[in-house]
């Protein structure tokens, strides 16, 4: 099968496009045939390096959508023909004391797709059948994909936040997750203030109903109840923090961090103001925020590129040239 490769030999974060054998799923898994995978900035992590390799030889990739062709041997074969997505939690031991307290996302023994087991740039991947999920049939491929992470991520940054409907919610940075969640924070009624890099970010916000937005460096005109951070810059959690009332919350929706600069402590975090950092997703996450797109008819906007094209696809994000979300289409 053609697949997009990360060498962990090659020095210069590339991805090769590159014939590989096609996988074959193990006795919990099924085989998929990739009809569309989001592009996420923590793929970019992993090209570029920023997250250690976990393998000599990666395909990244794991907000996968695709219709099962086979099932491994303890998998109901009817799980064959239907369309399943696959998230970026490949699978947990279920036995440790945080999957007992039901913190999955915090497993001791936990796994990725795309970073520890191959993911979806490629034709075909495999994926544990009970991390698969269920797809609205009114939701095709391309606007799916980016549910699978930037949307669920992004709506356990809400919770992580403990976001009220009807608050005043910040979200710096602009991209793939913060296009969702500004669609949940609306079936909420909250007030939404994005601060972000670029124009076309910018002019994207005010077009989905942003009530303010700014630059990164501009402080929202009224104190947040929350906010959620989506670039990985300690500068822009600062900017966030010194934006928030009493009481708020700032979760940092990512996954790698470049610092956190210092601050001044009196004025910025006094006051019971807290910062907490998101950390993957559950299954619960999962079904609940599917389940809530289906009923509010959240969708992204996706710009598609071809699987030879998955390296362009990435210099995009690298260069903030996406507006929404970019989609591979195998």
């Amino acid at each position: 099968m053609l697949a997009a490769v990360r060498h962990a030999d090659d020095d210069k974060g590339r991805l090769r496009v590159e014939e590989i054998d096609a996988p074959q799923p193990a006795p919990a898994d099924v085989l998929l045939g990739v009809t569309a995978c989001g592009v996420c900035r923590t793929d970019l992590h992993i090209v570029d390096g920023e997250l250690p390799p976990h393998h000599a030889a990666i395909v990244p990739g794991h907000q996968i959508v695709g219709r099962v062709t086979a099932a491994g041997a303890d998998v109901d074969p009817a799980l064959i023909g239907t369309r399943r997505g696959v998230s970026w939690v490949a699978s947990t031991d279920g036995t440790c004391a945080q999957c007992r307290a039901g913190r999955e996302n915090l497993c001791d023994s936990i796994a990725f797709t795309g970073y520890d087991r191959n993911g979806g740039y490629a034709q075909f991947a495999t994926a544990r059948a009970d991390f698969t999920y269920p797809l609205p049939d009114d939701l095709d491929d391309v606007s799916a994909a980016p549910l699978l992470c930037a949307g669920i991520i992004g709506y356990r940054a809400l919770r992580v936040a403990e976001v009220q409907p009807r608050e005043r919610v910040g979200l710096y940075g602009f991209g793939a997750s913060a296009h969702l969640v500004i669609q949940v924070l609306q079936t909420w009624d909250c007030e939404v203030y994005v601060a972000t890099r670029g124009d076309s970010h910018r002019e994207l916000a005010y077009q989905m109903g942003a009530t303010w937005v700014g630059t990164e460096d501009e402080r929202p005109p009224k104190q947040l109840d929350a906010a959620v951070t989506f670039a990985p810059s300690g500068d822009v959690v600062v900017a966030a923090l010194s934006a928030l009332r009493k009481g708020g919350i700032v979760a940092i929706n990512a996954i790698h961090l470049d610092r956190i600069p210092e601050f001044d402590y009196d004025r910025l975090l006094w006051g019971e103001r807290q910062l907490r950092s998101v950390a993957n997703m559950t299954r619960e996450d999962a079904s609940g925020f599917l389940s809530l797109a289906a009923r509010a008819g959240i969708r992204s906007r996706a710009t598609q590129f071809s699987l030879r094209e998955a390296p362009a696809a990435l210099e995009a994000l690298r260069r903030d040239r996406i507006d929404g979300a970019a989609v591979i289409r195998p």
